[in-house]
C-alpha cells in the first residue's frame, strides 16, 4: 500500500457552482491506463485535445478539453490529467465519479485496477505534493493560496511576484551567506590547534554586519509584504450621534450603516473592507458609548468595547457641534481613559472631529494630531486615509515587495534576535565560539522554515487545511 501522500488524487479543481467551464483533475503515477479509460485513445503530452469523456458504458458524459501533463513537467511534478468540460455542478460530480470508478476497475486480462487506490483529494493536496516534490518550495506554495484570497490588485502583483520565487531567492540568499558565516566559525572550533584566527581575516564581523542590514531591508518588505494580504482592524468608536456610521459610509463609499439623528441607532457592529493604494482596512462601525438602560443597546456597547480591544487602530470621533458642553467633554474624557485601560500602547487612537461643515463659530480641535473632518461633505477625508495608511506602516507602493504572512515576519524577527546575539559574541572581549556557532545555526533553522526546508509536519498541515479542494 502506498503512502498517502504517494496515492493518486482526484478533485474537482473549480470553485463550486454552475460556470462556462469547470475542471476535473487527476494526480498521480503511471496514468496512461486512466486516460484510455476515459478518453479512449493516448493524449499527446501538454497538447489540448477536444472529445468526449466516456463512463464505463462507452456512453459520452460530455465533450470537452483534455490535456495531460507526464511526469516530471506538471504542477504536482506527477503524472497529471485534467479534463475541461462544461461548468455544471452534476457534470463535474459525473466526471469525478467516472475517475474514481475507472481507477478501481481490472486491467483487461490482468485483474489489477487501472489506478489502485485513486482518492478524493483533501484540502490543498496538488499544492502539497507540488512542494514535496519540489515544484515549488513553502514560501511559493503560500503564494498560490494569497494569488487566489488576493483583495486587491496590489495584493495580488505582491502574490504573483512571491510565486514566481522572488521572496524565496531572497530568502535563499540569506541562508547562503548565514552558511557561510557558519563554515568560518565551525572551522575555528574544529582546528584550534592551527591558531589561524579564520573569523578576524575573514571579517566575519563585516559578514555578520551585512547579513544583518540585507535582513533588515527584506522584513522591510515582508512586513509591507504581510499588511498587502492581511490588512488592519480599524474600529470607529465615540458617543452616540457623533456621526460614526456616516464615517463609516463616506470611507465605503455606500450606504451601509443606517445614519438618524436617533441617538443609538446603531446596536451592533457594521463591518466593511476598504482599501487605500492597495492595503485593505477593515473598519467597523461601532454602537456608540454611553451609559444605557436598554438591553439591547447595551450588549451592542459591550460588543463595541469588545472590538476596540482587538483594533489595530481606533478612531475616536469627537462631534464639534457638541465639543465644548462640559458633560459631552466628561463623557469624552471617560471614554479615552476606558480607551486606555484596555487598549496597549502600540494601538494607536487618532482623534477625528466631526461635522466641520456645520460647526460652530469659533470651534477648534483640541489635539494638534487630531483630523478635522465632515463626513457628510467628505472634507478632510484624504488627510484621514493617508493618516490610516501611515499607522499601517504602509510607506507606499515600492516595486519589488511580495507577498508575506505574520508567520514569515515572526521568522525573520527571530533570525534577527538570533543574530543580534551572534553579534554581541563576536564583539565580546573573549567570544564563546560555541554560543556563536548555535546563535548561527538557530537563525539558519529560523529562516529555513520560511520556505520549508526546515518545518514541523503539524505546520505543512496547517498551511495545506487552508486551501480549497481541487488545488
Amino acid at each position: 500500500m502506498l503512502p498517502r501522500h504517494q496515492d493518486p488524487i482526484a478533485a474537482i479543481a473549480t470553485a463550486p457552482g454552475r460556470g462556462a467551464v469547470g475542471i476535473v483533475r487527476v494526480s498521480g503515477r503511471g496514468l496512461g491506463a486512466l486516460v484510455q479509460a476515459l478518453c479512449g485513445r493516448d493524449l499527446r503530452p501538454r497538447e489540448a485535445t477536444y472529445l468526449p469523456f466516456r463512463d464505463a458504458a462507452g456512453q459520452a458524459i460530455d465533450q470537452g478539453l483534455a490535456l495531460f501533463f507526464p511526469a516530471p513537467h506538471s504542477y504536482t511534478g506527477e503524472d497529471v490529467l485534467e479534463l475541461q468540460a462544461h461548468g455544471g455542478p452534476v457534470v463535474l460530480q459525473l466526471l469525478l465519479a467516472r475517475c474514481l470508478e475507472a481507477g478501481a476497475q481490472a486491467l483487461p486480462g490482468a485483474g489489477a485496477a487501472i489506478l489502485p487506490g485513486l482518492r478524493v483529494a483533501r484540502p490543498g493536496e496538488f499544492t502539497e505534493r507540488a512542494f514535496l516534490n519540489d515544484k515549488i518550495d513553502l514560501a511559493q506554495a503560500e503564494a498560490i493560496a494569497d494569488l487566489i484570497d488576493a483583495s486587491t490588485a496590489a495584493a495580488a502583483r505582491s502574490a504573483g511576484r512571491s510565486l514566481s520565487g522572488a521572496f524565496s531567492a531572497e530568502i535563499h540568499a540569506l541562508r547562503d551567506a548565514l552558511i557561510h558565516l557558519r563554515m568560518l566559525v565551525e572551522a575555528t572550533l574544529d582546528f584550534p590547534e592551527e591558531e589561524i584566527d579564520f573569523l578576524r581575516k575573514a571579517d566575519a564581523r563585516g559578514q555578520l554586519s551585512n547579513l544583518q542590514q540585507t535582513l533588515a531591508q527584506v522584513m522591510q518588505r515582508a512586513r509591507q509584504g504581510a499588511l498587502l494580504r492581511e490588512g488592519i482592524k480599524v474600529v470607529i468608536a465615540g458617543q452616540p450621534n457623533a456621526g460614526k456610521s456616516s464615517l463609516l459610509n463616506a470611507l465605503a463609499g455606500a450606504e451601509l450603516a443606517i445614519v438618524t439623528p436617533i441617538a443609538g441607532t446603531t446596536r451592533d457592529k457594521v463591518q466593511q473592507t476598504i482599501q487605500i493604494e492597495g492595503v485593505p482596512l477593515h473598519v467597523i462601525d461601532t454602537a456608540g458609548l454611553r451609559e444605557s438602560h436598554d438591553e439591547v443597546e447595551r450588549i451592542g456597547i459591550a460588543r463595541a468595547w469588545d472590538e476596540i480591544a482587538a483594533a489595530d487602530a481606533v478612531l475616536f470621533l469627537h462631534d464639534l457641534t457638541r465639543c465644548h458642553g462640559a458633560d459631552y467633554q466628561a463623557a469624552d474624557a471617560a471614554i479615552a481613559r476606558a480607551m486606555a485601560e484596555r487598549l496597549p500602547p502600540s494601538v494607536p487612537v487618532i482623534d477625528l472631529w466631526n461635522k466641520s461643515d456645520c460647526a460652530p463659530a469659533g470651534a477648534v480641535v483640541a489635539p494638534q494630531d487630531g483630523v478635522r473632518l465632515s463626513a457628510r461633505t467628505g472634507e478632510g477625508l484624504e488627510p484621514l486615509r493617508q493618516r490610516l495608511l501611515e499607522v499601517a506602516g504602509w510607506q507606499g507602493a515600492p516595486e519589488g515587495v511580495y507577498i508575506a504572512r505574520q508567520r514569515h515576519v515572526q521568522a525573520l524577527r527571530a533570525v534577527a534576535s538570533h543574530l543580534d546575539m551572534a553579534a554581541a559574541q563576536l564583539d565580546a572581549a573573549g567570544p564563546a565560539l560555541d554560543l556563536l556557532a548555535e546563535e548561527l545555526r538557530l537563525a539558519q533553522n529560523a529562516l529555513s522554515e520560511i520556505t520549508g526546508e526546515f518545518s514541523s509536519d503539524d505546520l505543512l498541515g496547517v498551511i495545506f487545511s487552508s486551501f480549497c479542494i481541487g488545488k
